[in-house]
């Protein structure tokens, strides 16, 4: 979705975040046993480890859950096989969607993916249908009350940031993935809380959503697929106007 939409999402789920704080934390560990597996289980020599690791500090993770993730990804402690899995399909009124997943059991996952697509009125879609309207990008969503613009622009631009968008509420700072952990660092380095960061899959062009309907129609997909257990993130190529989103935030 756009970094529009990124930032109404974020605030709309904000509460609903906080409520399935458990599911977040399955999320977290999941992707530190995988990190872990693949790059060993040094924060220094690993960054998506390092990173994934302050996104479980800023969640107020549990110390003995990242130990017990990190050991579960070395072998220290038996476990399950972990699989990273990306589904591509379309929402309502061809909203494309992109949705990725980290799960122990792959066919639970993409029964429970489909069914959800079929229920909302969209599709799953075979892989590679979807994914060349979109870019992978670090993405970094900053409510503007935490940084002034000059600030951010010094910090992010001299780690490698491609582009610092600014808006009404927020920020929104891309970058390549290669640069995606150093621009992590400088902005925790920097006491800088990130209201969203994670390497995205960013739409080239979006669909503006012109009706209060659809734009409920979309939402309530893109939130049934959060619900899931197994999926992590939902990225999607719409654009709500300000208008029909505050509408929708007011009921």
């Amino acid at each position: 979705m756009s970094g529009h939409s990124k930032w109404a999402t974020t605030k709309r789920h904000k509460a609903a975040v906080d409520a399935k704080r458990g599911k977040m934390f399955s999320i977290l560990s999941k992707e530190i046993t995988i990190a872990v597996r693949d790059g060993g289980k040094d924060p220094e020599f690993n960054p998506r480890l390092r990173t994934t690791i302050l996104k479980a500090k800023a969640a107020n993770m549990p110390a003995d859950n990242v130990k017990k993730a990190i050991q579960k990804g070395t072998g220290e402690i038996p476990g399950v096989i972990i699989e990273e899995l990306t589904y591509e399909g379309y929402g309502p009124s061809g909203i494309g969607m992109i949705v990725e997943a980290t799960t122990d059991n792959k066919n639970r996952t993409v029964s429970e993916v489909r069914s959800t697509f079929s229920k909302c009125g969209g599709n799953l879609a075979g892989t590679g249908a979807l994914a060349f309207n979109f870019q992978r990008k670090g993405q970094f969503i900053i409510d503007r009350k935490k940084i002034s613009e000059d600030k951010l622009m010094e910090i992010v631009l001299e780690s490698g940031a491609e582009d610092v968008k600014t808006e009404e509420e927020y920020f929104e700072v891309l970058c390549a993935v290669a640069d995606y952990d150093a621009i992590a660092q400088a902005l925790e380095k920097s006491g800088i809380e990130v209201d969203s960061s994670e390497l995205a899959y960013v739409p080239n062009n979006t669909i503006a959503i012109g009706d209060e309907d659809t734009a409920k129609k979309v939402l309530h997909m893109v939130e049934r697929l959060e619900d899931l257990e197994d999926v992590k993130n939902v990225f999607a190529n719409y654009d709500i106007p300000d208008e029909i989103m505050k509408k929708i935030e007011q009921e």
